[in-house]
């Protein structure tokens, strides 16, 4: 069985939540039941399958939030929160 498709909010209402050195803040949820992306009390929350071992959640995230930007997840890094649910993400555009 396929996994269904991740549910992104538009891009440009994600563009809208960075700043204008192209960082924006993530909430992240691991472990949740279906990946998601969305928008909630003007913060960019994150729910991720991958569990929080080895790093995993923090590339989930990342693949997540470059695939909701348009580009690759490498112009992706986590500038801080690297262990926390609270994380800001610098996107390379």
């Amino acid at each position: 069985m396929a996994r269904p498709k991740v549910d992104l909010p538009p891009r440009d209402a994600v563009r809208a939540l960075c700043d204008p050195q192209g960082r924006v803040a993530v909430r992240v949820t691991p472990g949740a039941r279906q990946q998601a992306l969305e928008i909630a009390d003007g913060q960019l929350r994150a729910k991720v399958r991958a569990k929080p071992t080895d790093g995993a959640a923090n590339d989930a995230v990342l693949a997540l939030v470059a695939q909701a930007f348009g580009v690759a997840t490498s112009r992706c890094q986590i500038l801080r929160g690297a262990t926390s649910r609270e994380k800001l993400i610098g996107v390379d555009f």
